[in-house]
């Protein structure tokens, strides 16, 4: 009471104005997102709130000018006549934010000066409150795979969402109190940082795929508009992705997709409409565009596969033994099912074919044939051996489900859905899905989850956690996949794949061009899937482009040739040595200098038209 009563006024001048500096939240630094090599690629950097505190200011009037001088001269978004107004109509107050995320040299620059000779002791009532934003130094890299975190360490999308938890830390304090001899003493709880995600991903093929999806799509629109300056376009396609996976683990390398968007501004409309458009939107319109843009494609979106399908119906029969490998089909164009001509890609017929004829040259006759031979029984198993309908565990947000996008097996007992679902057509699948299951074929028979993250680390760099290679099934023997691996081979050999064919290396894979909904030949969906070398597959790549903005879509060498480039950068960067002698070379060089001036068209039929792929069984429209 004696205190109190003598010196109340000077002690409660100490604590109060240093209650603001010593009772504060110290946050966390949130987890890096780093890539296979340790680049990277998600990080927080400190910044720092600028906090006036009137009343200690005032408490010393004679540095008011100079505290004035000091902030002006380091901070020049601050408007120092704020600070004036604040001091006289609000003398006690003693948080007030001047600037909010200055950085951190700005900070320091200030402390620097507010220790030289000319302002040294002279400035009061200026501390900082520390904070953390997160940064992308890649901007638009891998945007949708690794997502971003909102300011309040929220994970919206992406990685970002899936891993939250594990990214985000716990928040420190600092606590001031007075001890038994009224001294001011203070306690610091230090924040605990996040954990640190380590992928799978690798920046430099990342950057390659992206920057072969690019530079496909700018050459695309430029051409387009050229040839139509009365209707010029702004993409090169309606959508485009790949990803690239490591077969031998289910490790995704590189997961793209065009359009894209900058992390560090992902809520910026300007890069895909006008100043006018965007203001015309409501917000739900805008939080609808922002929605479409955000969305992972190879995850997300559903779609008929097409004749890259056509291997697993191979696999089958040779897997259930309906298929020896010896058979032979006759193709004269088309062929009658449940009263519909459903028609070839070659509507004049391939003649008399082997398994590996049907294949190399796409033909439907033939996997219709097959499918017959193979049964809805043992067609419908395995399709789910496969995990075709099912979601394949990726560890990311928002992977759709094909659960209700393909047929039973009562329903694969009509012909026409039987033969249609063996080349790819009426059912739906993703690219993770289709990905996975073609690396079970080329790899041995193990279907593996998909993955992105390899590691968990603490913020000093200790492993907490492995994440181990999960086999989910046993698919096909390594038998028949050494048959299927020789038959992927030649459709890049001497097929329909040679477009994708790089100079040196043996590759193998399938091509696939998809009529979209409306069946009116006017929108495809084409693509390529692709592994190498092919006696020991080190890698998968599969490309997808939706709606190329050409005259005539139905051509996969659109996806080819992204995937050829692709390839021909990754495989030797991977240390993947060139295998072919030089005359095998030469004579791929030749197949592929045919490919060039050769196109692959889409199949017609005369089968009417559906809405979706669960339509009646007795509609089915025909992709090739």
């Amino acid at each position: 009471m004696y205190i109190q009563y003598s010196s109340g006024d000077t002690y409660e001048k100490v604590v109060l104005s240093q209650q603001n500096y010593n009772s504060t939240t110290i946050p966390f630094q949130r987890g890096n997102i780093v890539d296979a090599r340790g680049t990277v690629l998600a990080t927080s950097v400190d910044v720092y709130n600028v906090i006036l505190d009137c009343k200690v200011l005032n408490a010393n009037e004679e540095s008011i000018a100079t505290t004035i001088s000091a902030v002006g001269e380091c901070f020049s978004e601050i408007d120092t006549d704020d600070i004036k107004t604040q001091l006289s109509d609000h003398p006690k107050a003693q948080y007030y934010v001047l600037a909010k995320k200055v950085p951190y040299e700005e900070m320091a620059s200030f402390l620097e000066l507010k220790q030289s000779d000319s302002y040294k002791g002279k400035v009061y009532g200026i501390w900082f409150e520390k904070e953390y934003i997160r940064q992308y130094p890649y901007n638009t890299l891998a945007a949708a795979t690794l997502g971003y975190a909102s300011s309040g360490n929220v994970g919206v999308i992406g990685l970002e969402n899936k891993y939250s938890n594990e990214l985000n830390g716990i928040n420190g304090r600092t606590y001031g109190y007075l001890n038994s001899d009224s001294n001011l003493e203070q306690t610091t709880i230090d924040a605990t940082a996040g954990n640190n995600l380590v992928l799978s991903l690798d920046v430099n093929i990342q950057t390659v795929v992206e920057d072969a999806i690019a530079q496909w799509n700018a050459s695309t629109l430029e051409q387009w508009n050229e040839d139509h300056p009365d209707d010029p376009k702004t993409q090169g396609s309606k959508n485009t992705a790949a990803i690239v996976m490591n077969p031998n683990t289910g490790e995704i390398l590189a997961m793209a997709q065009y359009p894209s968007f900058d992390l560090n501004n992902p809520r910026d409309l300007s890069t895909y409409y006008t100043e006018e458009e965007i203001a015309a939107m409501s917000e739900e319109d805008k939080m609808n565009k922002l929605n479409s843009i955000w969305q992972n494609f190879p995850i997300t979106h559903t779609y008929e596969p097409g004749s890259t399908f056509k291997p697993f119906t191979v696999a089958t029969g040779l897997e259930t033994g309906t298929l020896s490998g010896d058979e032979t089909y006759t193709c004269n164009g088309f062929l009658s099912v449940g009263g519909y001509d459903i028609h070839c890609v070659n509507k004049n017929g391939h003649g008399v074919e082997t398994i590996q004829d049907a294949l190399s040259n796409s033909c439907n006759v033939a996997l219709m044939e097959m499918s017959f031979a193979i049964g809805a029984e043992n067609f419908a198993n395995y399709q789910e051996l496969f995990g075709f309908g099912q979601k394949t565990g990726i560890d990311l947000p928002g992977e759709a489900s094909t659960a209700g996008l393909i047929y039973s097996e009562p329903d694969l007992e009509h012909d026409v859905n039987l033969a249609t679902n063996s080349f790819g057509q009426n059912f739906n699948t993703t690219m993770v899905q289709l990905g996975s299951a073609f690396c079970s074929l080329i790899n041995g028979g193990n279907l593996y989850e998909p993955h992105l993250v390899k590691k968990i680390t603490d913020s000093n760099g200790n492993t907490v956690k492995e994440i181990e290679p999960n086999v989910l099934k046993k698919t096909v023997s390594p038998e028949v996949g050494d048959m299927m691996r020789e038959y992927l081979y030649n459709i890049v050999d001497s097929g329909t794949g040679k477009t994708a064919g790089v100079e040196g290396y043996k590759i193998g894979g399938k091509t696939g061009t998809a009529e979209k909904i409306p069946r009116d030949h006017t929108n495809y969906l084409v693509s390529f899937i692709g592994f190498a070398p092919v006696d020991d597959p080190q890698v998968v790549v599969y490309v997808i482009v939706d709606e190329p903005q050409v005259d005539h879509q139905p051509h996969s060498s659109f996806a080819q040739e992204i995937c050829h480039n692709i390839f021909e950068q990754t495989l030797p960067y991977l240390g993947v040595a060139p295998e072919l002698s030089e005359d095998d070379e030469a004579a791929a060089a030749a197949a592929r200098t045919e490919a060039a001036t050769t196109t692959e068209e889409e199949a017609t039929t005369d089968v009417p038209e559906t809405e979706d792929s669960t339509a009646d069984p007795t509609e089915a429209p025909v992709i090739e």
